[in-house]
């Protein structure tokens, strides 16, 4: 029905007062997010000799790789570094949980139901990946740059450089561990089906392959299927996700 038939009259100034209170909501929610990161980087701070020497340096100690700083300030600037991006890593749920409240109002009744769900799906998938990386990936990778060519080049890693593959493929790994995650929003609003995903689960085999190709860097085809594995079984975890996301949609609407 049209609103001017039916009497109804719009203050223009509604739609104005409307983008300010969400604005105002963003600059609130950024403000949380942006306090927990400081939150997550003072309590960084305080253990960070502990977070260089027992996790950051620990693979390359195990693996016998040699690192170096070759910049002035060099290991102070790591330090600063590694004290951001672990406040980062501590503060990520709570950011998520920020995010879907912000976006929470504009959402259906059955629709903010998500927000604790995937806050939660979200950080437990990125932590397996980061857990991955760590554990499978980084010691199979420094094993193999330690053992690969002559023994008249000696393998001298610059720490800052060390530092950047660390990040790169942590965050890297639980970036591809969100795979469940994406796949449950996209399938909740009706993007993706577990039809279609099993329809093209060959040509998402061929892509898990290249995938583990490239992020490996032994050309041993074991290794390449150890990080293939994990890829292939969060393929079919999505397509079970998917079904049941799809399922579980027409009960919510309807309750």
């Amino acid at each position: 029905m049209n609103d001017n038939k039916a009497g109804i009259e719009h203050n223009p100034n509604d739609n104005e007062q409307g983008f300010f209170q969400h604005l105002e909501e963003l600059r609130g929610r950024l403000f949380k997010a942006v306090l927990a990161v400081l939150v997550g980087c003072v309590g960084a701070g305080y253990f960070v000799n502990d977070i260089m020497n027992l996790i950051l340096l620990k693979p390359a100690v195990t693996s016998k790789l040699e690192l170096q700083n070759l910049r002035p300030f060099g290991q102070q600037f790591l330090y600063v570094k590694v004290i951001l991006v672990s406040g980062v890593v501590v503060a990520f749920p709570f950011v998520m949980y920020q995010l879907w409240k912000f976006i929470e109002p504009g959402l259906y009744a059955h629709e903010r139901r998500w927000a604790g769900r995937i806050t939660a799906l979200t950080t437990i998938c990125f932590m397996l990946g980061v857990s991955f990386a760590y554990f499978v990936m980084i010691p199979g990778m420094l094993q193999f740059t330690v053992s690969f060519g002559t023994a008249n080049i000696k393998n001298i890693i610059d720490i800052g450089e060390y530092f950047s593959f660390m990040i790169m493929t942590i965050l890297g790994a639980g970036l591809i561990f969100e795979l469940p995650m994406i796949t449950f929003v996209l399938s909740s609003i009706g993007l993706v089906t577990s039809a279609m995903m099993r329809k093209y689960r060959r040509h998402a085999i061929v892509v898990i392959l290249f995938i583990a190709a490239i992020i490996t860097p032994s050309p041993d085809p074991i290794n390449q299927l150890i990080f293939a594995c994990p890829l292939y079984i969060l393929y079919e975890i999505s397509i079970v996700i998917a079904r049941l996301t799809r399922k579980q949609a027409p009960k919510e609407k309807t309750a």
